[in-house]
């Protein structure tokens, strides 16, 4: 039943106390206590800013140690010794490689493990990292190793070919071609890769080993009668295993280590002529070696004077480590004054400027360290010599970026500030104002909704002087509507209980005296009529209820007994045609399925169930009835073809006055509503969901005790 809108008296406006004067010492200090507020931000952050200034100064103190003693550690190691023994030693060139002093005397070149071991120790090697190939070119810091530099190169490299015994030509041959350029001149090598003494190549652990035999000259053949250099030596090792994953063998790329030991002519004269001996050799830094590999058919799998190349660690690098102001000095310690080796200065990588006025703030900032430097200094011990490492740290370094740091933090302390001062403008005019004058009609409207008549004594909320689109012009407008709608629903409540009182009172009554009429037509128990008629006694006495219809329904009892499910539903699919519903088929389980039930409620449940499936499946359509008996509870399904329900109204189809507007005929929402109601007190269950293209609905009740017969 729908109501049309209500003729409302209107009454006159409410009356607005004023407010004591309590509430304007609250504001004072509500002011106060944002003023301490901006205080308090600020003293934070300059104590803040003190406080990191002497923790920023004893942090860069501790780390300028550790800087020093990693420093110092760093060079005592190979690596770093050999940065030390070589600080002016020349970047790779397209000429070749510039020998390094290594931190040995000499290198093991014929066992492949210590040789590797030796150039990961030491750094020495350049890498490509292109196809992660690497070269130490190397020579012994002392002058008994003879004048001879080391070539250990690890490489990428498909399966070598040896050369047989006596063969000149090496084109089909895997060889080393090797150049060295010294202040005396030039040198070639040619050397092909050959199988250890007379027998062939060691494939046992399928890979490959052999010596590398030099010869002087250049080209890819050997002149005839030419025998190898005696003091040239070198040995390939190749890996059983694919280098690349995926690869096939045995033509695929391994892992090749190339280990030669090159004499060089000039200084081996120097060595071992009469007179002092000068090692390393004076024109080392001006000379040049150059390694290819060159696989058969004359292709150069490998050349040392190929761009990219990396350079091992060096004292450059530890310039890298130094912070913006710091200065490290190397000197090498003898008999004499100091040598200087290098100087290194830290850069200042921040690109942050800091205010003048923040930099003048700092400075004059507390501290308890008032020094601008601080120096650190440790000797290193190597097997080339003593060296001194000089670190000198600037401590006004440390405030310039803590001048950085307190630029940034003022742009959040003078936020915060902006943030307080909004606050406080915001509450103050924006919503305390506003709520004192709303607090004054709010008094003056709960003093009225005390009357137990309050229709009567609700006036009207008189918000014009606060009407706006901020949040309290909407909060009072809300209040004065809500106020008028409370006035109109009470009165429209009221007078609806009303009128479907009358309304359910009156067809209760004018359906009672036919009834009882049938009560006495249809008292025999045995005649198929009693039951329906005294299903409609009990839903009569639901309308004729003081109650409405859904309260009625939800308080009805439902006495509960023992009931075989197989027999209800044949007796429901045979009797269905004299309740309207045709086409009811039951597919019978045989046999007797007890469970715990009312039978008149639930055969009211299964006609709402029905008459629900009758509106929506296609006119001649079957109804299907389908008993389970399968699990802890007995169930049933019924189901009809026809258009599917929604998802989201799967479970909404169930609450009282849900019903589709759509539907053929008249539905007021209540049948399913029902059958859920009744079946919850029988303690089932009722589900709709959408199957084979209808909608199905399952049933469920506790199973009982089979009744045994007298």
């Amino acid at each position: 039943m729908k109501f049309g809108p209500l003729d409302l008296p209107s009454l006159p406006a409410l009356a607005l106390p004023r407010l004591p004067l309590s509430a304007f010492r609250r504001r004072i200090v509500f002011h106060g206590v944002f003023l301490l507020l901006a205080l308090a931000v600020v003293g934070l952050a300059l104590t803040l800013l003190a406080e990191e200034k002497q923790r920023a100064r004893e942090r860069y103190e501790a780390g300028f140690r550790q800087t020093l003693s990693t420093m110092a550690a760093q060079l005592r190691h190979p690596t770093g010794q050999l940065a030390l023994i070589n600080a002016d030693a020349a970047a790779p060139s397209g000429a070749g490689l510039t020998p390094v002093v290594l931190p040995f005397s000499a290198l093991d070149y014929s066992d492949p493990f210590k040789a590797r071991q030796a150039v990961e120790m030491s750094g020495c090697a350049v890498h490509w990292p292109d196809d992660g190939g690497q070269l130490c070119v190397g020579v012994g810091n002392s002058a008994y190793a003879g004048g001879v530099v080391y070539l250990v190169a690890d490489l990428v490299l498909p399966p070598a070919v040896a050369r047989e015994k006596g063969t000149l030509d090496l084109a089909p041959v895997s060889h080393a071609v090797v150049r060295a350029e010294t202040g005396a001149g030039t040198e070639h090598w040619v050397a092909p890769f050959e199988a250890p003494g007379d027998a062939p190549v060691d494939v046992g652990d399928g890979g490959l080993r052999g010596r590398v035999t030099g010869f002087s000259g250049e080209g890819s053949a050997l002149v005839k009668g030419s025998r190898p250099v005696r003091d040239f030596r070198g040995w390939l090792w190749q890996e059983a295993g694919c280098a690349v994953p995926g690869q096939a063998l045995p033509g695929c790329a391994r892992r090749t280590l190339i280990s030669l030991r090159v004499p060089v002519e000039a200084w081996r004269k120097a060595l071992f002529s009469q007179g002092p001996r000068t090692w390393p050799p004076a024109d080392l830094g001006r000379t040049r070696l150059r390694l290819q590999w060159v696989a058969p058919g004359g292709q150069v799998l490998f050349d040392s004077a190929r761009a990219g190349a990396v350079q091992p660690f060096s004292l450059q690098h530890l310039g890298s480590t130094l912070a913006g102001g710091e200065v490290l000095r190397i000197e090498r310690l003898g008999s004499g004054a100091p040598q200087l080796v290098t100087q290194l200065r830290g850069q200042d990588s921040s690109d942050e400027v800091a205010a003048p006025w923040l930099t003048r703030l700092v400075l004059k900032l507390p501290s308890s360290d008032t020094r601008t430097q601080v120096q650190a200094s440790e000797t290193v011990n190597t097997s080339s010599g003593r060296y001194q490492l000089s670190l000198t740290g600037d401590l006004t370094s440390v405030d310039r970026s803590l001048s950085a740091t307190a630029t940034r933090m003022s742009g959040f302390v003078g936020a915060m500030l902006a943030a307080i001062v909004l606050a406080w403008l915001v509450i103050e005019l924006g919503l305390i104002r506003p709520v004192a004058r709303l607090t004054q009609r709010a008094a003056a409207l709960n003093y009225n909704m005390q009357d137990p008549q309050v229709e009567r004594r609700l006036g009207d909320l008189d918000v014009r002087d606060m009407a706006g689109r901020d949040e309290m012009g909407i909060l009072a407008s809300t209040l004065a509507g809500l106020l008028q709608r409370v006035k109109e629903g009470v009165r429209r409540e009221h007078l609806r209980n009303e009128q479907e009182r009358d309304m359910w009172h009156a067809v209760g009554h004018e359906i009672m005296s036919p009834l009882q009429s049938l009560m006495v037509l249809h008292g025999d128990a045995a005649d198929p009529s009693h039951r329906y008629v005294h299903r409609m006694q009990q839903a009569v006495r639901v309308l004729y209820g003081s109650a409405s219809p859904s309260e009625a329904i939800t308080s009805a009892s439902v006495e509960v007994d023992t009931l075989d499910l197989n027999q209800f539903l044949q007796h429901v699919a045979v009797n269905a045609p004299y309740a309207g519903i045709q086409n009811v088929v039951f597919e019978t389980a045989g046999a007797p399925v007890w469970v715990q039930a009312s039978e008149h409620s639930l055969e009211d449940v299964v006609t709402h169930v029905l008459r629900n499936a009758d509106r929506y499946r296609p006119p001649g359509s079957p109804i299907t009835l389908t008993l389970d008996d399968r699990g802890a509870m007995a169930g049933f399904a019924i189901h009809n073809t026809g258009p599917a329900i929604e998802a989201e109204r799967l479970e909404a189809i169930f609450e009282y006055g849900v019903t589709d507007a759509s539907a053929p005929g008249e539905s007021r929402g209540q049948g399913l509503f029902v059958a859920r109601t009744y079946m919850a007190k029988m303690g089932g269950t009722i589900t709709a969901a959408n199957a084979d293209g209808g909608v199905r609905f399952v049933l469920h009740l506790p199973r009982a005790t089979p009744r045994v017969s007298a």
